[in-house]
């Protein structure tokens, strides 16, 4: 510092003896030092800035992780939830297809824990356990699929089976099974006989009183309601199937040629016209033209008839 106050700097250069000299006064030396003050505190406050900035960035993305995390989590537990969903109805679909005979529905096993489709792991991407959730979705279409036909295949067998039922019950309904005058016994049995005269009795002769319903035997479509000689007033009942029915002797006639009648359903009283020696019900079971002997049905389908069935 010189004697009127100025500064004097002298530079000399690493080689040589050459000399740079840089003279300034005080207010320049104040305007030097105030400056790089000021640029200092100007960088300071921007690293101040900057820190500030990078802790805030730094609790944002730490909340984003966390809330990733739990998204991950909430993303596994519903990948878990499709897998049970889809174990459950892989069993269901198996069982149909026991139960109905068909195959292919369980080529692809339902997903366990085991495939790795539900195994959230701490450094999982987004990317990973979408993929894993996509193959859950991609095996639950496959599932109902699967479902979707074996049930529409359970509903076919179904229905085929009811009709096979309605089929075999309209069989059954239309072979003679009820003994048409109630609960009485044979008077008079099928076959050869000589009382009240030699002949051979083509039906059997049930004990019922005068007045006594007369019931169908099976159900039918009546051929003829009418007097018929030696038979009295006869009703003659055609059941479809080979089976035709003849009720005798009737003291009343309470059907009419055409109708059609259920089993069971009432058709006639009990009399004593025609050639009989007192009341009672001739019924007579024909068998494609040919008279058969009632006994075996009239406490129900017999057994032959039964397995011709099956």
């Amino acid at each position: 510092m010189s004697a009127d106050g100025r500064y004097l700097v002298k530079i000399v250069g690493p080689v040589g003896y050459r000399i740079w000299r840089i003279e300034f006064s005080r207010a320049q030396m104040v305007a030097v030092v105030g400056t790089l003050a000021l640029a200092l505190g100007v960088v300071g406050g921007l690293y101040v800035w900057a820190i500030h900035h990078a802790e805030v960035r730094l609790v944002e993305l730490r909340s984003q992780a966390a809330e990733q995390k739990d998204r991950l989590y909430r993303i596994d537990a519903h990948a878990s939830e499709l897998a049970a969903e889809l174990r459950a109805l892989e069993k269901q679909n198996a069982e149909i297809g026991r139960l109905f005979g068909a195959r292919g529905a369980a080529r692809h096993p339902a997903p366990t824990d085991r495939d790795g489709l539900q195994s959230y792991r701490q450094n999982d991407s987004f990317d990973v356990v979408a993929a894993r959730v996509e193959r859950l979705r991609a095996d639950s279409r496959r599932v109902r699929a699967d479902g979707n036909r074996l049930r529409g295949l359970a509903m076919r067998v179904l229905n085929m089976r009811r009709l096979e039922d309605l089929s075999r019950a309209r069989a059954l309904a239309a072979i003679p099974s009820v003994n048409p005058a109630g609960d009485v016994g044979i008077r008079s049995p099928f076959g050869w006989r000589i009382v009240p005269w030699p002949e051979f009795h083509a039906g059997v002769d049930l004990a019922a009183d005068y007045g006594d319903q007369v019931v169908a035997a099976a159900a039918g479509t009546v051929a003829s309601a009418q007097y018929d000689g030696g038979y009295g007033n006869r009703i003659e009942i055609d059941h479809g199937n080979g089976y035709v029915t003849w009720y005798c002797h009737l003291s009343r006639i309470d059907v009419s040629a055409g109708q059609y009648v259920r089993k069971a359903q009432h058709i006639a009283l009990v009399g004593s016209t025609g050639e009989s020696t007192g009341p009672h019900l001739h019924y007579q079971v024909m068998l494609d033209g040919k008279a058969v002997d009632p006994t075996p049905y009239l406490s129900g389908v017999p057994d032959r008839v039964l397995a011709s069935l099956k």
